[in-house]
């Protein structure tokens, strides 16, 4: 063998030593994860989301997009096994929104160490965490409470709209349905994301006004919250009620937005295995 067929190995060796281990992260999720590959739907308010922001932190993570738009903790629980999951380093599971919305029942962590069939939020998690562990027992799973949401207007549909979690939903609140994530996290020992309690994004800041008629005047005004509570909101025939400048972090009242987006990442990069 000769010096430069020796001196090419010797530097290959050297790079493979020196290049950190790729690590495989799988992120389940509904539409705040799924939209990561389709900002198209956003209507291009978004440049990149949560998925995308990690893994250019961090290069050595290659991430696998399995959000669904608008499933339930129950939904990823009743398909888990047809959903082609696969071995990871890392997975992470950022759900509940949907869950409150549709006054899917909490539950109680008794649900949860029995577990209980899937007719409870503790319940589907315990079947999805199940899971997650037959594909890889030394796996870090990370639990995502979901963020607050104010009063969400679909982009592309405005009769597909809901009040936010300034309220409960069928005597459920989404605090509950974050603390419920967030008591399974530490039942279990895993790392966790609480999105609900410690990201900074509030009701107030979610988004920078509402756009709405005024019902004395029939005129549009911007009203900040929790001003635009109470203010009727048409969708047949109101205009968008979130222009572009009202767009704080979230660009529709659920939806993060980039600064949104760069919360949850820079709140994940925090908590994720390193090589």
């Amino acid at each position: 063998m000769n010096k430069s067929i020796i001196s090419i190995a010797l530097t290959l060796m050297v790079l493979g030593a020196c290049s950190p281990r790729q690590l495989k992260w799988v992120a389940i999720g509904d539409s705040i994860t799924y939209l990561n590959e389709y900002r198209d739907e956003t209507g291009n308010r978004v440049s990149k989301g949560y998925l995308t922001r990690v893994a250019e932190e961090r290069p050595d993570i290659k991430y696998v997009n399995k959000g669904y738009n608008g499933w339930t903790s129950g939904g990823i629980a009743d398909h888990i096994d047809s959903l082609g999951l696969e071995s990871a380093d890392i997975f992470s599971v950022f759900l509940g929104t949907n869950d409150w919305w549709r006054g899917r029942p909490i539950g109680s962590l008794d649900d949860y160490k029995n577990k209980s069939e899937n007719n409870t939020i503790f319940g589907s998690y315990r079947i999805i965490i199940d899971k997650l562990r037959t594909l890889n027992k030394d796996a870090q799973i990370i639990l995502i409470a979901p963020m607050q949401r104010v009063d969400f207007v679909y982009l592309n549909n405005m009769k597909n709209n809901a009040y936010g979690s300034y309220k409960e939903k069928e005597g459920q609140s989404l605090a509950d349905v974050a603390d419920a994530i967030v008591a399974i996290a530490r039942y279990e020992k895993c790392d966790f994301v609480d999105l609900f309690h410690d990201s900074g994004m509030t009701l107030d800041n979610l988004v920078k006004y509402k756009r709405l008629k005024d019902p004395a005047t029939g005129n549009y005004r911007n009203y900040t919250y929790p001003d635009f509570i109470e203010v009727p909101f048409d969708p047949e025939t109101d205009d968008y009620p979130y222009p572009v400048d009202a767009i704080g972090m979230t660009y529709d009242g659920l939806h993060p937005s980039d600064e949104g987006y760069e919360v949850i990442a820079k709140m994940l990069l925090d908590v994720m295995r390193k090589p």
